[in-house]
């Protein structure tokens, strides 16, 4: 059965490298891709391929762009963190999914939600991030409460290395304060794949070598 997958912020470079896995690899080939970003030339070099069904211009702002992306899919991936006042971006995906009848979402957020990265490095990271953590938490607890199936990825400072992570989940301390955006992008495959794994779920995601670390790892 074919799975209809909408990936919101599809210009980032994590959706980029997602979008790339999910055309690229035999395992993916049930996938169909629509991609949701601010301009269509955005994404230009990704359209010639017969598995990205659509290009949606529109705006996460936009309650009618979002609700209207929706229609059809299977799966929404939401490739950036909701820093928006009021949490607008989760509130119309959350409403737009629901009205599509959308069950399943991906949402990036970041570490350090729940207070669960300790030591130095947690300190620093809240100095450095602690701004933006109130939307990233209500983020995160608005898809709780929302009754859709969701998975939260609480992703750290971000390098250009290989695949290696270790997932945590949303009782358990952080492990690491860095990961590659290959190993998110990978995550995020292996959901679309498994629409049950990591389901009603936030995850932390890191490279468990850098666990220890007071600073991010590039």
């Amino acid at each position: 059965m074919t799975k209809n997958v909408l990936i919101m912020a599809a210009n980032g470079q994590i959706s980029r490298l997602v979008v790339a896995r999910l055309l690229s690899e035999p395992e993916s080939s049930d996938v169909t891709l629509t991609l949701f970003v601010r301009q269509a030339a955005q994404v230009a070099d990704l359209q010639a391929d017969a598995r990205v069904f659509s290009v949606f211009e529109g705006s996460l702002d936009n309650s009618s762009d979002v609700t209207a992306a929706m229609a059809g899919q299977n799966m929404a991936f939401v490739g950036v963190v909701d820093h928006s006042k009021d949490n607008l971006h989760t509130k119309n995906v959350i409403a737009g999914m629901k009205q599509a009848g959308v069950q399943r979402v991906i949402y990036a957020n970041v570490l350090g939600i729940y207070d669960e990265v300790s030591g130095e490095f947690g300190t620093w990271n809240r100095a450095t991030i602690g701004s933006g953590l109130p939307t990233a938490e209500k983020s995160d607890r608005l898809l709780a409460e929302s009754g859709l199936d969701y998975t939260t990825l609480r992703i750290p400072w971000l390098n250009n290395r290989e695949v290696e992570y270790m997932i945590t989940h949303k009782d358990e301390p952080y492990v690491g304060v860095s990961v590659s955006r290959k190993s998110i992008a990978d995550v995020t495959v292996r959901v679309i794949a498994d629409f049950g794994f990591l389901k009603n779920d936030s995850v932390g995601i890191a490279d468990p070598e850098t666990d220890g670390e007071t600073r991010p790892v590039y």
